[in-house]
């Protein structure tokens, strides 16, 4: 079995990290557990674990164990047994919620130790957002720096990383977060004058590696190599300079070390922050851009009046809407997209009443006037005229009665087929 660190920056129970996932367990032997500290001080926590345990279920396919690991558990054998389900683990997945919050929950406490180890033997280490800043030297207090307004400051960090490929260094998930819109948010809610000050304060030399969004770095420990998949870019940065890696970019271990210098990997040059963007967003993979897309598709097909295309757009936000339920970090959660959808089956109703009307009712007004002109016809004894509009209503599947009153008419069952 390999020796892998997989980081994600975001996205680890959303529909973009499937492949990265689906790639991680073919080289996985042995059992799969899901630590919940992270969000272990959430009240939803057990929804939480829930979500994720169905989203690898469903979406990988791969069925993984919830290790409970809250707080250090006070009863001997709770806490010996979730011990032994780690170190019997092949993958170990930690994710949202909050870094300084999990680390007070494993200080003094085996659970770093056990990590380590078991990317110095064998098996698979996945942190994701919140878990993920946890392993490097340094750690983003993200919750109260962002939310509580405390001066920005490190917090030591589990150093995972430096066992991991053989230099210290600091790891930075939510890399190109846009939430702030109108605010700088990159660099997991810091902006770039946070992150300036802080990096200041970090030991000369010190590399920053940054993970987008929705992508993913998987640390070969074997090959010594670092592989960037998903969505976004992996970026080093030291002493305020850049170097950014597509997905599909393999770095070696050396190449990390090197960081952004002259002498380090070619990167792309990052592009400065328009000033445009300071107001406009970039779009994010989820599942509120998903349905706005949808509706636009059903929105277009309805114009058309093809039924077919409006359909599929329905079941393809109904489809949608399963594959982000088991997304641990959506902000809106299903109620906006179910509400798109159920505006979908409202206006597919609203066509299908109008088609479904009284057939009589749409065609009468010219079959009317079709009558007034064989009547006219029949008046100036042009009889063949007369038998024309009879004979073609006929046709038409529409049979006309003359009675003393005047002429009648009524749609046949079935008008003939053309």
């Amino acid at each position: 079995m390999s020796r892998l660190l997989v980081v994600m920056g975001s996205g680890e129970t959303a529909p973009t990290m499937v492949k990265p996932h689906r790639a991680v367990f073919a080289r996985v032997s042995g059992p799969a557990a899901l630590l919940d500290t992270p969000y272990g001080f959430q009240s939803n926590a057990d929804d939480i674990s829930a979500r994720a345990v169905r989203y690898f279920d469903q979406s990988i396919g791969q069925p993984v164990s919830v290790v409970s690991w809250r707080r250090p558990p006070d009863d001997s054998v709770a806490r010996e047994r979730a011990l032994a389900a780690l170190r019997d683990a092949g993958w170990v997945f930690a994710g949202p919620g909050s870094p300084t919050y999990t680390l007070r929950q494993w200080r003094d406490t085996a659970i770093p130790e056990l990590l380590a180890d078991k990317l110095t033997r064998s098996g698979v280490v996945l942190f994701a957002s919140a878990a993920a800043l946890t392993l490097g030297t340094h750690t983003v207090p993200v919750y109260e720096i962002y939310k509580a307004g405390i001066e920005p400051h490190w917090a030591p960090g589990l150093n995972l990383l430096e066992a991991a490929i053989g230099f210290p260094a600091v790891l930075i998930p939510h890399y190109d977060n846009a939430e702030g819109g109108n605010h700088d948010t990159r660099y997991c809610y810091l902006g770039e004058g946070r992150l300036r000050a802080l990096e200041a304060e970090l030991p000369d030399g010190r590399l920053i590696i940054g993970v987008d969004e929705h992508t993913a770095v998987t640390f070969d420990l074997d090959a010594k190599t670092a592989t960037v998949s998903g969505n976004g870019v992996l970026t080093l940065r030291q002493a305020g300079a850049s170097a950014v890696f597509p997905a599909g970019s393999v770095l070696s271990f050396a190449d990390l070390a090197a960081g952004p210098s002259a002498d380090g990997p070619v990167g792309v040059p990052p592009q400065p922050r328009p000033e445009s963007e300071a107001t406009t967003a970039p779009d994010q993979p989820s599942l509120r851009g998903a349905a706005d897309e949808l509706d636009a598709r059903f929105a277009a097909a309805l114009a058309a009046r093809d039924v077919d295309a409006c359909v599929a757009a329905m079941l393809a936000l109904e489809q949608a809407i399963v594959d982000w339920s088991g997304d641990t970090e959506t902000s809106d959660g299903a109620d906006y997209p179910r509400s798109i959808l159920r505006g979908m089956v409202v206006r597919l109703g609203e066509l299908a009443r109008r088609g479904a009307a009284d057939p009589a009712e749409t065609v009468g007004a010219f079959v009317d006037a079709l009558i007034d002109l064989r009547a006219q016809a029949r008046a100036n004894r042009d009889y063949a005229t007369s038998d024309t509009v009879r004979d073609r209503l006929a046709a038409a599947g529409v049979e006309l009665r003359d009675t003393p009153a005047g002429t009648t008419w009524s749609l046949t069952e079935a008008a003939p087929s053309t």
